[in-house]
C-alpha cells in the first residue's frame, strides 16, 4: 500500500475543519451524517468519518482510511455505516474527491413532502443546476446504497436529497463538497419560504 502519509493527515485536518462547519451551519445533527474524501495522488484509497462520531466533536482519528471497496485499511475504528455510496459514487466518478452527507432539515422536509426538489436561487442555478431525488431505503442498507450510486452515473449531477434521510454531494474536493450542502440547504428553504407564501 504505497500511500503518502502527509497527504494522508493533511486530508485529515481538512476533513475535520468541514466536519465542524457543517455541524455549524446546521446540515445534521447528533452523529448522523458522513463525509469522505479521496486520498490525494491515491486515487483508490479514500478517509471517512468513522462510525457513530459527531461531526461537531470530531478529531483526526475519527477518520478511517478505506479501499474502494470499502474495507478498512485501519483498526481504531468502523468506517461509516453508508461507506458502500461513498467508495460507489468514487468509483463511478473519477473527478469527485470529496462527497458530504448532512441530515439538513429544509432540503430533507421539502423533498419528502414533494417528492422533488426545485433549483430557486441564483447560487443554486450555478453550482447545481438540478437536484436528484432517492427514495427512502434502510439506512445503512445496501439497497439504499444502490438508490443512491445510481443517479450519479449523470456525470452532471452534484447533489441528491434522500427522502427522510438527508442529502448527498459531491465536488471535486470536500471543501467544494461541502460548499455545495450548504447551497443546497439555502435553496431548500428558500424554496419551503416561497412555498409559504403563496398561500
Amino acid at each position: 500500500m504505497n500511500i503518502d502519509r502527509e497527504q494522508v493527515d493533511k486530508l485529515r485536518r481538512e476533513l475535520v475543519e468541514v466536519s465542524h462547519k457543517l455541524f455549524a451551519r446546521g446540515l445534521t445533527s447528533g452523529t448522523s451524517g458522513n463525509i469522505s474524501a479521496r486520498v490525494p495522488g491515491s486515487p483508490n484509497h479514500v478517509l471517512i468519518k468513522a462510525s457513530g462520531t459527531c461531526f461537531g466533536d470530531v478529531c483526526e482519528n475519527d477518520f478511517v482510511l478505506v479501499d474502494l471497496d470499502g474495507n478498512p485499511l485501519e483498526e481504531h475504528a468502523r468506517p461509516s455505516k453508508e461507506v458502500r455510496f461513498h467508495c460507489g459514487i468514487f468509483r463511478i466518478r473519477p473527478e469527485v474527491n470529496g462527497i458530504v452527507h448532512g441530515h439538513s432539515a429544509y432540503a430533507t422536509a421539502y423533498a419528502t413532502a414533494k417528492g422533488e426538489m426545485p433549483v430557486v436561487t441564483a447560487a443554486a442555478e450555478a453550482g447545481l443546476n438540478k437536484v436528484g431525488i432517492v427514495g427512502f431505503e434502510t439506512p445503512g442498507s445496501e439497497e439504499l446504497a444502490q438508490m443512491v450510486i445510481e443517479p450519479f452515473n449523470d456525470k452532471t449531477l452534484k447533489a441528491v436529497v434522500l427522502l427522510k434521510h438527508g442529502f448527498v454531494t459531491v465536488g471535486t474536493d470536500i471543501y467544494k463538497a461541502f460548499y455545495l450542502a450548504d447551497v443546497l440547504e439555502d435553496n431548500a428553504k428558500t424554496a419551503c419560504i416561497i412555498e409559504q407564501l403563496k398561500r
